[in-house]
């Protein structure tokens, strides 16, 4: 395997948590309130644009981040209201609007369909957006383990961890719950483990969520979301109680009950992040090559098991995996779920139909193979990384490992 340098790593985030006095959250509401007056108007300018090239075909105009920053720089000088705050968070908020602009733009320009297109930026509400502010490098610092912003405003960070490298870049953010965060772009530092000369084909499932050729690491339905469904559905009955009426303002019993759905999600959302992170590194210090079923978990949302498959939490589970992979510098290799079910791991013969989801016993009719339909498929996987020496031709393929017991 290719050794790549440490810069190649790409980037990564760490995020806080942040205690916010009084004081700095007046300071950074006051300061998106500055952004958020920057957003909307870049949108408004891109629509006047476009009306504009619609009616003057021969006469277009441009709206690129060289123009708002003009229009920026005009408003500072005019608004002192507007130039009372940092230009760093306000440059920044144009470069995500341009961003956001150009994804949206390439969608119309490839004819992608609607629902896979990124929407144009529209008008951010002050009540409906919960606040977020990009700093780069000359915007911030870290000082006695405090964050200081441009502006003078002064952040106590949580340090659950420490920093790998210098950050390039932060951003701080308040979430759904009110609670404020901050997240530093820093290199993705590579921790490269020694090798086992293991493989492990790895095929995903809802009844077991990672099914592989080694019982050892194989991943159980952790079924997070069903064990905290007794609590969301005394949180949904309250919130159906106090639900106030239309144009009326919502009472404190519901906002609380909100409140509280809400810290439940998200509490089970950290736990099918933190079981899949656990046993993605064991998957990981355990083997060198890693076969993985490149499987899509999105059509499920559509089926019978739409509840189930999303509490299993497929792929944020094979996020994890990759991450973690790359991280530790393993070969992970995807393979493609096609006819997966359906072969054989021994001989390679294809079923003639489908099995249906009730039959859990794979059954070859061709040399009478008898497993676990889900241990087939992830031995399958196996075969197709090329990385099974037992393979339909009867041969290794070359540079390929030899297979250890997993």
């Amino acid at each position: 395997m290719a050794v790549r340098k440490a810069d190649e790593g790409g980037r990564a985030r760490y995020t806080y948590r942040l205690r916010v006095s009084a004081t700095a959250r007046t300071g950074l509401e006051a300061e998106w309130g500055r952004c958020r007056w920057v957003w909307n108007e870049c949108v408004a300018k891109s629509r006047q644009v476009h009306t504009h090239n619609q009616a003057y075909p021969e006469g277009r105009l441009s709206c690129g981040p060289a123009q708002l920053d003009r229009m920026l720089t005009d408003a500072r000088a005019k608004a002192s209201w507007l130039g009372e705050g940092a230009s760093v968070p306000q440059q920044q908020t144009i470069r995500d609007f341009a961003a956001s602009r150009s994804r949206a733009l390439k969608g119309i320009k490839d004819r992608l369909p609607l629902k896979r297109r990124a929407g144009m930026p529209r008008h951010k509400r002050k009540r409906g957006t919960d606040p977020s502010l990009n700093y780069t490098r000359r915007g911030f610092a870290l000082k006695n383990g405090r964050l200081h912003l441009a502006g003078g405003i002064v952040l106590t960070v949580v340090w659950s961890r420490p920093l790998p490298a210098e950050p390039s870049s932060v951003r701080v953010y308040r979430d759904c719950l009110g609670d404020w965060y901050c997240s530093f772009v820093v290199p993705a530092p590579l921790e490269p483990l020694p090798t086992t000369g293991a493989v492990i084909g790895v095929d995903w499932g809802v009844k077991e969520t990672a099914t592989t050729t080694s019982d050892a690491h194989d991943l159980p339905h952790p079924r997070h979301g069903e064990k905290a469904q007794g609590k969301l559905s005394r949180y949904d009955r309250m919130m159906a109680r106090r639900r106030p009426a239309r144009g009326q303002a919502a009472s404190k019993g519901y906002r609380e009950a909100k409140r509280w759905r809400a810290k439940t999600y998200a509490k089970i959302a950290r736990q099918r992040q933190d079981t899949a992170r656990k046993w993605a590194k064991k998957v990981v210090r355990d083997h060198d090559v890693i076969a993985v079923e490149d499987f899509r978990p999105k059509f499920l949302a559509k089926t019978s098991m739409a509840r189930k498959a999303a509490d299993a939490a497929i792929g944020a589970t094979k996020k994890a995996l990759l991450e973690m992979g790359r991280k530790h510098r393993r070969d992970v290799r995807l393979v493609h779920p096609a006819h997966t079910t359906m072969d054989c791991a021994r001989c390679g013969a294809r079923a003639k139909h489908a099995l249906p989801l009730s039959e859990r016993t794979y059954t070859c009719t061709a040399c009478g193979a008898v497993s676990p339909r889900d241990k087939n498929s992830a031995r399958v996987m196996l075969l197709r990384a090329g990385l099974d020496p037992a393979g339909v031709e009867g041969t290794r393929p070359p540079g390929a490992p030899l297979r250890k017991a997993a």
